[in-house]
């Protein structure tokens, strides 16, 4: 079995797991993770984002600001009044 279908056959529960453990920089068990560990649970978690969830729904996803102009829903923008 290669990486990815390692990766495609893991469950989401294991891969909320790694998120989990990543992010207390443990593992369940109470043990320290290392760096190489932290390492390659981030390119797991990372992989297998790509595989099974929607862009918006990944790891490290930052929604983009719209553009002055580009939005169609004005109703939050304000005036801005210049005050002598």
């Amino acid at each position: 079995m290669d990486y990815g279908q390692l990766i495609s056959t893991m469950s989401p529960d294991v891969y909320q797991r790694l998120v989990r453990s990543v992010e207390l920089g443990k593992w369940p068990d109470g043990s320290t993770i290392t760096p190489q560990q932290r390492e390659n649970a981030m390119q797991a978690i990372i992989a297998w984002g790509e595989m099974h969830l929607l862009v918006q729904d990944r790891v490290g996803y930052i929604k983009k600001k719209e553009k002055v102009g580009e939005s169609a829903d004005t109703s939050l923008e304000t005036p801005l009044n210049w005050k002598k």
